[in-house]
């Protein structure tokens, strides 16, 4: 159980590293405030997604915001177990393609209201591999 903790720290921090690299997050709030303000290129919101680099059935996250628009989620699967993102709710229903070992994108426009993001994988989604994204 302590590895598994650790392994789960350690993913959540690659990530909130990732996204400060990235430039952008002036509120500090870290990586749950997507395309909120910002400058250059579009008024995209783009938020990463991460599965367990383990092989667990779980995301590094479970809660997600964006603001309303064309959303991006970049996920990320680093285990060899695969994995897809989708979105549903508020009459949009999505699904990115299934990856091992690499990342993937889903674009979506989004009107504010919450919306739920899973694993389509069989089975994935009953073991717990979903969250709420909040969008604004």
């Amino acid at each position: 159980m302590t590895r598994r903790v650790l392994t789960l720290l350690l993913a959540v921090l690659v990530v909130a590293l990732g996204a400060a690299a990235c430039g952008g997050d002036d509120d500090g709030n870290g990586n749950g405030d997507a395309g909120a303000g910002g400058g250059g290129g579009g008024n995209g919101a783009e938020i990463t997604l991460a599965a367990d680099p383990g092989g667990d059935l779980a995301f590094d996250q479970t809660s997600l915001t964006a603001a309303a628009g064309s959303v991006t989620i970049t996920f990320t699967n680093e285990s060899g177990v695969p994995h897809n993102v989708g979105i549903e709710g508020n009459g949009v229903d999505e699904i990115s393609e299934t990856i091992t070992e690499g990342s993937t994108d889903l674009a979506v426009d989004l009107e504010p209201g919450e919306y739920t993001f899973y694993c389509g994988v069989g089975g994935h989604r009953a073991a717990g591999m979903e969250g709420t994204l909040t969008v604004q």
